[in-house]
């Protein structure tokens, strides 16, 4: 939220507030407006001949994803392009927001702009939504009076990320989403289904298959301890990604290793050295130094082996040494990346060729997200059958005795 600086220099926060009146002629009127109290709120209006009715104040409905950011920014860069001024820009994408929390967030920074704050330091207040490569190049814009562009250049960058985000996403949903549906229908049929079947076969009066014998020593023991399996995999899920979260040496093996994975490890691994590449070339493009470049390249790799390695690699290009050099040393780009950041520093076109190594690994992790979509259909059916029929079966082999014996 925004504030207003008291004359003790602290600062007191505005709310949101929603208001109904009276005007002049006895007209029913309504409407918002940001406060720091209903005081000032019933005053304000009394200014505008609007007997205040009543008043309460507006809690904020949903929050700010980096889908919304992205939205905002592409807006944002339009309007200032087609020469709307900076606040009008924010009122017009701030009150046509559906998003409250998004609306609210907008409000403020142009009540900070108002105030006399530059955009890039208003953005800086709101951390978890505009990180420091955001505001960098937005400060840079400022500088260089190409604001406009430079939100184009960052708009076309957020996109982007979030476009690669999303297919990792939708490629790691799929088979999540089965194992969980799997597991879901394995424990109802474990709880309600095997029990039934083990009363049924309780005067069969012959020995029972080993393989239905292990099925419903399962379901005996799924049934006794079915809140101890549940909280047990809840809990370890909930510990697993707050420790991964939460802690650097966690972060670095979990980061580590899902570089190694046998099938997504690759994928995963172009996705982060394509947003490594993009962001470095929408940075080195706006004209910020490259050692400072690489300190906003770092904190957006979403990787924490490739934070490092952008760090050493920061630390070495300071000291006079080559970007391609540097980036050898680390040992975690491949050569083909290695070859163009090289052609792109000799030529002087080194964010041309960086956004060219993006859009290139990029559309392979496309096209290795296509093919690994088309290949997990048939695997997860084999994988589902296998399960569900393997339960089925060893259920109904008794029965199949039974016939034999009847025959």
């Amino acid at each position: 939220m925004a504030g207003i600086t008291t004359g003790a220099g602290k600062k007191v926060k505005e709310i949101n507030y929603a208001w109904e009146g009276k005007d002049r002629s006895g007209k029913i009127v309504k409407g918002e407006m940001r406060a720091i109290s209903t005081a000032i709120v019933t005053s304000m209006l009394r200014r505008q001949n609007i007997n205040a009715t009543k008043i309460k104040k507006i809690r904020s409905s949903g929050r700010v994803t980096a889908k919304d950011i992205a939205l905002f920014t592409r807006q944002l860069a339009t309007m200032m392009k087609s020469g709307v001024p900076l606040l009008q820009a924010f009122d017009i994408v701030g009150k046509g927001n559906s998003n409250r929390a998004v609306s609210e967030l907008l409000m403020s920074i142009k009540s900070d702009v108002e105030t006399g704050s530059s955009l890039a330091n208003a953005f800086r207040k709101y951390p978890l939504h505009f990180d420091a490569l955001y505001c960098n190049l937005v400060d840079a814009g400022e500088a260089a009076g190409i604001l406009d562009d430079l939100l184009d250049r960052l708009a076309t960058y957020k996109e982007k990320i979030q476009a690669i985000k999303s297919k990792i996403r939708a490629a790691l949903f799929y088979p999540i989403a089965i194992i969980v549906v799997a597991f879901a229908v394995t424990a109802i049929i474990m709880i309600f289904v095997i029990p039934a079947f083990k009363q049924l076969f309780s005067g069969f009066g012959a020995a029972l298959p080993a393989p239905t014998l292990i099925v419903m020593a399962i379901s005996d023991f799924f049934v006794a301890y079915w809140w101890a399996i549940f909280g047990t995999i809840g809990g370890s899920i909930y510990i697993f990604f707050y420790a991964w979260k939460r802690s650097v040496a966690m972060q670095r093996v979990m980061d580590r290793l899902v570089l190694k994975l046998p099938i997504f490890g690759n994928v995963i691994r172009k996705a982060v050295i394509a947003r490594w590449t993009r962001t470095l070339s929408t940075m080195f493009a706006a004209g910020v130094p490259l050692v400072e470049a690489l300190d906003s390249v770092a904190g957006a790799a979403g990787n924490y082996i490739y934070f490092e390695a952008t760090k050493k690699i920061q630390i070495e290009v300071s000291t006079g040494n080559s970007l391609t050099a540097s980036m050898t040393n680390t040992e975690v780009f491949p050569s083909m990346v290695l070859q163009m950041v090289s052609i792109g520093e000799e030529s002087g076109a080194l964010d041309s060729m960086l956004s060219k190594v993006a859009d290139f690994l990029e559309a392979e992790v496309d096209d290795a997200i296509a093919a690994l979509s088309s290949l997990m259909e048939p695997l997860i059916m084999v994988v589902l059958g296998t399960l569900i029929g393997g339960l089925v079966i060893a259920m109904y082999l008794p029965i199949f005795k039974m016939g034999q014996i009847v025959g």
